[in-house]
Order: structure tokens, then C-alpha cells, then sequence
């Protein structure tokens, strides 16, 4: 099989190339403290009840959305204005920035997919990240979210490449890499803790610094 050139790398964001894990350990005893009083329960009570409803809502649309939540309890809380108080929360992978640099000089253009909402972009420019990209697509600019193929499409639009032309890299096997294979890129799974993928990726990684192999390798 004749090997194709990759054009283009599109990335998820969240435990990909940053965790906001800081910032959510930060600010979820906020949102306890807050409900607790406006329901008049204790903060454990709280702290189930708002967990409870993240997790009956895995992988839909609004589970994206910290500020859906926020609204659905009645919070006067607003997730851009957290990320604006608390940016050095947001805690950029080391490997992130050398990587993105190297494909850059590759010539390799870069793009994101994120099933987030429009904040995602908040998210990168504060964490130092969205200059290094030329397409950033979220959820609100095609009104669906991963795997659905129309995000992919539109962020392979903007790039100018074809399907087979790109890699897809992220954490989540469902959105990120069945999304991928469904419209025809290949995919690289990162699994920064070691999990097994069932061979489901085309490549698997724990560091995105072994994307420099790949890139060879698919060239």
C-alpha cells in the first residue's frame, strides 16, 4: 500500500494535551458549598447530587458543558469566569509544546476537535496553546459533538486536507478514535496511564512525544 504524507494532526484538548484537574479540584467544593445552601443539605448530599447527574449524563451533549450543570442547579457560577480567576490551574502536559513545535516546523498543520463548548478556546489561549493551531473546532460551531462525523469534516475543511491525509490523537477511544477511523483519518490513541485499547487505534502512545515516530512512519 502506497504510504500517504500527514498534512495535518487534529488534537482533543482535555487529558490530551492539558488536564484541568487543579482547576475542577478547586472550584467542585465551591459548587458543594454553594448548593448546600441552596438547597439546605449538607455538602456530602450535595457533592452526590451533583455527581449523580454528571455521570446520568456520560458522553451527551450537555455533559461537555460545566456551566449547563451550573445552570441546572441554579448556580450563579459561570466556568470562563473560573478559568479567567484560576488560568494556572490548567496544567499543560511537558510534552505538549515540544511536540506541537516540532510537527509546526515539519510543516505539518494543526488543528483541534473538542466536544467542549465555545470556552474550550478560552481554555487554550490561557493555557499558551491556540497560536500553535490553524482550526479550532468545538461543539457550538457544528452543533453536534465527537464522534459525530460533521466536527471532524469541518476541522478537516478548514485545514484543507483529506481524511487519509490527517492522524487524530486522543484519550477517549469512543469519541476520539472511533470518531476518527469513521471518516477515514488514522488515529493514534493516547493512553497516559497505560490502559489497553483492544487494538482499536491504529498507533497507541503514553507521551505525544512518540507522535514524531508515527508521523515517520505513516509518511
Amino acid at each position: 500500500m502506497m504510504a500517504v504524507r500527514v498534512k495535518a494532526v487534529l488534537f482533543d484538548i482535555d487529558h490530551t494535551l492539558l488536564t484541568e484537574m487543579p482547576l475542577i479540584q478547586l472550584f467542585l467544593p465551591q459548587v458543594y458549598e454553594k448548593l448546600s445552601k441552596r438547597l439546605g443539605i449538607n455538602k456530602e448530599e450535595a457533592r452526590k447530587r451533583f455527581l449523580d447527574e454528571i455521570f446520568t449524563r456520560r458522553e451527551t451533549y450537555e455533559w461537555h458543558d460545566w456551566n449547563f450543570f451550573f445552570r441546572l442547579f441554579g448556580l450563579d457560577m459561570r466556568y470562563e469566569e473560573i478559568l479567567k480567576r484560576y488560568p494556572h490551574k490548567l496544567r499543560v502536559y511537558p510534552d505538549t509544546i515540544p511536540t506541537l513545535e516540532w510537527l509546526k516546523g515539519m510543516g505539518i498543520k494543526l488543528g483541534v476537535v473538542t466536544s467542549g463548548p465555545e470556552y474550550q478556546r478560552l481554555k487554550l489561549k490561557l493555557a499558551g496553546l491556540d497560536g500553535y493551531f490553524d482550526s479550532i473546532v468545538t461543539r457550538d460551531d457544528v452543533g453536534v459533538i465527537k464522534p459525530d462525523p460533521k466536527i471532524f469534516i469541518r476541522a478537516l475543511e478548514e485545514l484543507e486536507v483529506k481524511p487519509g491525509e490527517a492522524l487524530m490523537v486522543g484519550d477517549s477511544l469512543w469519541q476520539d478514535v472511533y470518531g476518527g477511523k469513521n471518516v477515514g483519518m488514522k488515529t493514534v490513541w493516547i493512553s497516559r496511564d497505560g490502559e489497553t485499547d483492544f487494538h482499536m487505534a491504529d498507533f497507541r502512545i503514553r507521551t505525544l512525544h512518540e507522535l514524531r515516530k508515527i508521523v515517520v512512519v505513516v509518511e
